[in-house]
């Protein structure tokens, strides 16, 4: 069995992404990790570059920043990464610059990699998902988080990454057939430093609207505001040990009163549902489980 994981990047050093641990997490199951490394302000080459493993390639692309509508610029980067795997692989694991894979799951997903390997009928492979806010210390516990998507797909020329990246479809627009598996996907991208948030949510943010929307809709602020959140509850495991340095530069103070709740009715609904049967009403779902 062959696997080969795919990223793309940019602006990595300027907006603070973990993208080097990113990939870091992942490697230890890949025979090779492709990186577009796409035309940056800052050394995000260089920072890739400095990663010391013989399995990373590097393609060097150019963003098309007129493909605002829905984030469209993403999917073509992620594309343009997964095209450039090896045709001999069987698996393409696709980790984004802002998570990570504990290690704890890794043998997990090799496992599940190798029994669905010659299953024609599956198409990839379903992660759960954690999404930290604010901290390392805390995580999103309302509805309007995913809490699953699609991160290692067959090598075949007829996925492609969809709409903002968020997951994957095959030939004309069909959801992939995918099997769950037990292991997670750590989701940091809401912890950064205040500044640095809201300078990569600006940039997020100008990927999707044009620069008369940003000026209309995006307050001129220094930092980013973290109150707005709904609810969280606080992150009681371990983080993925390649992380860990990353942590402990931690300069910045959050904390958050676990007894605030801001569920809409809706919400509470969804939540009182799941809590009983695991199934969450109106969740979309790009996929389908088989």
């Amino acid at each position: 069995m062959k696997v080969s994981g795919f990223t793309f990047v940019r602006n990595a050093i300027k907006y603070d992404y973990p993208v080097v641990e990113a990939i870091r997490s992942i490697l230890p199951i890949c025979d090779e990790v492709v990186v577009a490394v796409g035309n940056s302000e800052d050394g995000t080459l260089s920072l890739i570059q400095s990663i010391d493993s013989p399995k990373i390639r590097i393609i060097e692309t150019v963003w098309d920043d007129s493909l605002r509508e829905g984030g469209r610029v993403l999917a073509e980067e992620t594309n343009k990464a997964f095209a450039a795997l090896a045709a001999d692989s069987d698996w393409a694991f696709y980790i984004q610059g802002d998570e990570a894979v504990h290690e704890q799951y890794l043998l997990t997903i090799k496992a599940a990699m190798e029994k669905y390997k010659d299953a024609p009928e599956v198409d990839g492979l379903l992660f759960n998902y954690k999404h930290f806010y604010g901290s390392y210390d805390y995580v999103g516990e309302s509805t309007r988080w995913y809490r699953r998507e699609i991160r290692v797909v067959k090598n075949r020329k007829d996925i492609y990454s969809y709409k903002d990246a968020q997951g994957f479809r095959k030939g004309d627009n069909q959801k992939l057939n995918v099997k769950p598996i037990d292991a997670y996907i750590y989701h940091y991208g809401w912890v950064r430093d205040p500044r640095a948030m809201q300078d990569k949510r600006e940039s997020f943010l100008r990927l999707y609207h044009s620069n008369e929307w940003m000026e209309t809709h995006v307050p001129k602020v220094a930092e980013f505001d973290y109150s707005g959140v709904d609810a969280l509850g606080l992150f009681d495991g371990t983080h993925p040990a390649i992380m860990q340095d990353r942590i402990d530069r931690i300069n910045w103070k959050f904390d958050y009163d676990l007894s605030y709740r801001k569920f809409s009715f809706k919400d509470r609904i969804r939540m009182f549902v799941e809590s009983l049967t695991g199934y969450r009403l109106w969740e979309y779902k790009n996929y389908k489980i088989i």
